[in-house]
């Protein structure tokens, strides 16, 4: 079967997750090469968005020294040369999540629209359920990063406050400024949430599933329960797992598990913990908790608070109790 195998004896297209998907090395067919090409593009900027918020430092301490002596016009001179640089690379970060909409839209297009089984889906479109894992992966990495970093919080407030200030003054706010008022206005609903690129994806593809009112909404859910139970699968089974070139494909699996659960819980009427749920949600997150914490504790919270269903009295008790906090 080339990269994807069955892994177990079960019929396929009613299991979701018997099955090895090959994440590090699927290639597109050429049916596959259009979007792939296209979507491509995104995830090559996605790796410098990474490292350019990986490398983010703030201008905290410029900052700081400017609220301290509001009236010597050097000191705010500088933190304002400092901030107004900075501001410019969040506004990157935003408009790079609008790509990366588009981007999961045209997968979910061709991942989701046709007659095929989500099975299918995978088992023949490889690279893009491959690409579709890399989307997710750097959408928790970015909101782990961010959440980390209450700098770029503090740099954007700075900004917002003098660009007020400005205005009031009558001075020009413009001046040097690579924000305007109104795009400023969405980059603050964006960096407002704890998870802004898990929200944008969440909110992508609930407006994919409404705009496609000739879709199935399980065509959707369906494609999402089967790659997380892929994920579980290859994660839980010491001879797929071993089928892994790289250790980093191990926590690549755990995002991207993780990150489908939240795109279900967000897409599905009743949410991913119900018992009716395709996901086996109480083994998705044992194999969270056997690895070693430092690693999960992020993926394990975002599941805790950002997950749209998990405090629903369907819930089960059970599942409650174990993404508790210890």
């Amino acid at each position: 079967m080339g990269n994807l195998i069955k892994v177990l004896t079960r019929d396929i297209d009613n299991n979701g997750g018997n099955f090895f998907l090959d994440f590090e090395n699927a290639q597109p067919s050429q049916s596959e090469t259009a979007v792939w090409e296209e979507v491509n593009q995104t995830l090559t900027e996605a790796r410098l968005v990474l490292d350019h918020l990986q490398a983010y430092r703030g201008a905290g301490e410029e900052i700081r020294q400017a609220i301290q002596s509001p009236g010597v016009e050097g000191v705010q001179e500088k933190a304002w040369s400092a901030v107004v640089p900075l501001v410019g690379k969040l506004k990157t970060f935003y408009q790079f999540s609008q790509k990366l909409e588009s981007s999961l839209r045209c997968l979910l297009d061709v991942l989701t629209t046709s007659t095929l089984t989500p099975t299918q889906h995978l088992e023949q479109k490889q690279a893009l359920a491959r690409q579709f894992a890399h989307i997710l992966h750097f959408t928790l990495r970015f909101d782990e990063l961010k959440m980390t970093n209450p700098a770029i919080q503090n740099d954007f407030s700075y900004y917002r406050r003098t660009i007020s200030r400005m205005r009031i003054n009558n001075l020009s706010a413009d001046s040097g400024n690579e924000v305007n008022n109104e795009l400023a206005n969405r980059m603050s609903l964006f960096y407002a949430s704890a998870t802004p690129m898990l929200k944008t994806l969440s909110d992508a593809t609930s407006k994919f599933v409404s705009d496609n009112v000739d879709v199935p909404i399980e065509n959707t859910t369906d494609c999402l329960s089967t790659m997380a139970s892929v994920c579980k699968v290859m994660l839980e089974t010491p001879e797929y797992r071993s089928r892994f070139a790289s250790e980093e494909t191990v926590l690549f699996c755990l995002r991207v598990m993780v990150g489908v659960i939240i795109l279900y819980d967000h897409v599905h009427p009743a949410g991913a913990f119900v018992k009716t749920c395709n996901i086996d949600m109480k083994g998705c997150i044992r194999v969270l908790k056997e690895q070693p914490p430092s690693s999960v504790e992020g993926l394990l919270n975002a599941l805790r608070y950002t997950t749209k269903h998990l405090n629903d009295e369907a819930t089960s008790k059970q599942i409650k109790n174990m993404l508790q906090p210890n």
